[in-house]
Parts: C-alpha cells; sequence; structure tokens
C-alpha cells in the first residue's frame, strides 16, 4: 500500500535543521559524512558503538565553562563555579569540567563519590538537598566537603549530631527560600513558597542565629535556588537575590558573620527558538544585588553547560502509517530520554544522513516502543520519509538525559561517549542484557 500523501506543515513551523545546526557550533554537517560532531561522524559512532547512544561534546564543555566564567570575571563578580552534577553525572563530563576549575554541587552521596573519583577537592564540592540522610552527612563531613547547604532546622540539628560524632565542625550555608516565581515548568520551580525547598526567608535571621550557637555547627552564608531552565530574563534571580542581600545586611547588623553567597543555577537554553538570558545578564543581577557586600560568590550551573553538548543517537526502527497520520518507530524510548514525557519538553531532532538532511519533510509522530503512550518525543514535527535504520539525532540532550534514564521495559541504559577534536571514546559501556538480571535472585521456596 503506498504511504499517504505528504501533508503540509503547520505555520507556526519549528527551526529547519540548518537554522538548529547553525545555532550549535559544535554541530556541521558534510556531503559525504552527514551530521559530525567536533571532527567525529555521528553515522561512525553508531555503527562502532551501536544505538542508543548518548554523544558529548568534550569542547562544548570546555567552551561554555569558560563563557561563564569569563562573563563573572568582566562583571567583575569573580565566582566559584560549581557544576551541578545531577544534571549530567558521567564521570568523564564530570572530570573534564574538573581540569577547567570546576567544583560540585551535589545532592546524593553517589554524587559526591563521583566528584570525588573526577579528581574535584573536596573543599570546592557544596552538598545542597532537602533529604541527606544521616550515613550521606556522615560520609561528607568525614571527607571535609567545603559546604553543606542547610534546608531546615531539623537538618541543622542532624548536621550538629553528625559533626559532634565526628569531632568536626561543619560549614554550613542555609538555604533560603525566597517567595520568588522563576516563571519555568511547575516541576523544576524550586524558589515559591508552596515548594519543598530552603526556609521561609523570614525565618532565616532567627534560624541563623540558633546555627551560630549549635555544636559543631559553623554558620558561613546564605544559599538560594529558584529553579531550573529559566528563560524569562533575570528579573526573578534580581528579585531573589535582593532579598538576599538585605538579609545578609539584617544578619550582619546582629552581630552574625556572613561570608558566602551561593547565587544556585538554573540558567536556562534555548531548545526551540525561546529566547533565554546570558551568563553576561546573570552575571549582572549578581553584581547589581550582591557585588558590593564583601561575600564569596558561588554559583551552580548545569544544563547551561552540558545541555547543548549532547545529542541522544538513535536509530529508525520503522515507519508506520495509520490512516493519515504518520509514525516514526525509534529505537530510543521514554526509558531512554524522558525530558518529553515529564516536561513536555521539545527537543531538536535532525536527520544524520546528508541526503535525509536535505530532503522534503512532512509531518509526523516521532515515538519509541515502550508500551505507554506517552513515550512520544514529538507529535507534527517535520522530517523527511526514513527507512528503517536511519539515524537521527536529538539535541540538547546533555543534560537531563542519561541522569534520568532508566530501565523500564527491561531496555539496557544506552551507551555514552565522549567526542574531543577528532577522537571518541566510550565512557559509559552500553548495559548488556545480562547486566539487567544481574542482583537478582528467585527465593528458595519459588525456586523449587
Amino acid at each position: 500500500m503506498a504511504a499517504p500523501a505528504p501533508q503540509l506543515l503547520p505555520d507556526d513551523a519549528d527551526p529547519t535543521f540548518a537554522e538548529l545546526i547553525a545555532g550549535r557550533p559544535h554541530l556541521t554537517v558534510h556531503a559525504h559524512d552527514g551530521l559530525t560532531m567536533e571532527e567525529v561522524p555521528l553515522a561512525r559512532i553508531a555503527a562502532e558503538v551501536g544505538t542508543p547512544s548518548w554523544v558529548y561534546s568534550a569542547g562544548t564543555l570546555r567552551r561554555r565553562f569558560r563563557a561563564l566564567q569569563g562573563a563573572l570575571e568582566e562583571a567583575r563578580v569573580p565566582s566559584e563555579i560549581h557544576f551541578a552534577v545531577k544534571a549530567n553525572p558521567n564521570l568523564a563530563v564530570v572530570r573534564a569540567l574538573a581540569k577547567e576549575g570546576a567544583g560540585a554541587d551535589i545532592v546524593s552521596e553517589g554524587e559526591l563519590r563521583l566528584a570525588l573519583a573526577a579528581g574535584i577537592d573536596p573543599a570546592h564540592i557544596v552538598f545542597s538537598g532537602v533529604g541527606k540522610t544521616l550515613g550521606e552527612l556522615r560520609f561528607a563531613l568525614s571527607h571535609r566537603i567545603g559546604q553543606i547547604n542547610a534546608e531546615s532546622a531539623e537538618e541543622i540539628g542532624m548536621i550538629s549530631d553528625v559533626a559532634t560524632e565526628l569531632g568536626v565542625t561543619a560549614d554550613v550555608a542555609l538555604r533560603v527560600n525566597p517567595d520568588v516565581d522563576a516563571r519555568t515548568h511547575a516541576k523544576i520551580t524550586t524558589g515559591k513558597s508552596e515548594n519543598k525547598f530552603g526556609v521561609a526567608i523570614a525565618d532565616a535571621p532567627a534560624l541563623y542565629a540558633r546555627m551560630a550557637a549549635t555544636p559543631g555547627v559553623r554558620p558561613v552564608g546564605i544559599a538560594v535556588h529558584i529553579g531550573s531552565q529559566i528563560t524569562a530574563g533575570v528579573s526573578a534571580y534580581a528579585a531573589a537575590y535582593a532579598a538576599l542581600a538585605d538579609l545578609v545586611r539584617g544578619l550582619r547588623a546582629q552581630g552574625l558573620a556572613v561570608e558566602r553567597v551561593d547565587c544556585g543555577g538554573g540558567l536556562g537554553i534555548p531548545y526551540r527558538h525561546e529566547p533565554a538570558p546570558s551568563p553576561a545578564a546573570l552575571a549582572g543581577a549578581i553584581r547589581g544585588a550582591l557585588g558590593n557586600l564583601g561575600v564569596k560568590l558561588m554559583v551552580e550551573p548545569g544544563r547551561w553547560i552540558c545541555g547543548p553538548a549532547g545529542v541522544l543517537l538513535t536509530r529508525v526502527i520503522l515507519q508506520k502509517h495509520t490512516g493519515s497520520r504518520r509514525f516514526v518507530i525509534l529505537d530510543a524510548a521514554m526509558n531512554d530520554l524522558l525530558r518529553p514525557a515529564m516536561y513536555e519538553a521539545w527537543h531538536g531532532i535532525v536527520p544524520v544522513s546528508p541526503q535525509d538532511f536535505v530532503s522534503p519533510v512532512s509531518p509526523c509522530d516521532v515515538v519509541g516502543p515502550v508500551c505507554e503512550t506517552g513515550d512520544t518525543f514529538a507529535r507534527n514535527r517535520g522530517l523527511p520519509l526514513l527507512e528503517p535504520g536511519s539515524l537521527v539525532a536529538f539535541l540538547d540532550a546533555g543534560a537531563y538525559g542519561a541522569a534520568m534514564s532508566s530501565t523500564y521495559n527491561a531496555r539496557p541504559l544506552a551507551a555514552e561517549i565522549l567526542v574531543d577534536g577528532d577522537r571518541f571514546a566510550t565512557v559509559r559501556a552500553r548495559q548488556t542484557q545480562e547486566a539487567l538480571l544481574a542482583g537478582q535472585s528467585v527465593p528458595d521456596w519459588l525456586a523449587a
């Protein structure tokens, strides 16, 4: 049966393939090799490593880190940059950033162990998160990490107990909730009063004073983080930082020492064609509110550094036509890239073949093989007619991609690849089917 005639794309068409690639300097399209990251054709990686695979550009990680660092220095607010490991906890990625001078923002013992393995100095590690366990606090304090961001009076008590037990003093910053709407997705806003993070800013002065009298705890400053993927300008940052500045002045007026302000992260990136604030704009907001306080400043970017650096490389299993709809079914699924199902997120999807790159496009639904209707990456997306085996790449997949993947439907975790110039290496091997069963067992009464 012949395929239905191609339909017209909607008036508010997405960026073209060429427009998407033009905005991502680590990607090019060669007439023979097709879509290439730095100097490595993605088709070569697919042939040698298979699909689906995450592919990261080391050059982009370095370039974006240096751009943020340069913007902060240009604004005369030099700050410690702590990479938010939750965005991409691949050891090679974190190591590449550590070699640039990055510290780490971590939210679990596992991320702390990874940061240490990547060579990050414990003094440049900040432990955030609302639910640190006694065991995690014990591990962090035994390694003398630089700072713990406490999020409640109850947690401060836990830190005190562990520090006293170990005979150490913990440097603790109090994370405050400024009740500022970052105007991002509801699931990733963290600075509103109804969110679980931090303490109400009105309660902070009394709690900070209590910290100063708590055994094993040395209050060193204030921390804030208002959300992730912030693209609506820097007004929310400016409001949050202004509130922090007032708090710092008030605490000092009480005779309390405030040495540090942790400004958090959340700087967004343009996945489609949405505007996104620049590092220079963020640096300006920091300088405007906090630049004259004489405090040590910290920022904790994740997505902004690593998001654009990665793609998810995947292969077409088949095209399916049902009535007037065309479905492109890939070997990647929602267990690999969860963001579209979880956040209704948009990712550019670009053919790898040079022929497919310039072929006419028509609307299709891009889906994976998982048994969920939610396993849908895009609806009415313009793509060429793709034969089985054709390769496509999801752009800007370097943050919260592999980090959020799972083995749902008993699907092994995808491989991870690091490209650096004309070299590439597998930095996490593809999980095997045998590894999926490893660690599981059948109790004796069932084995019989």
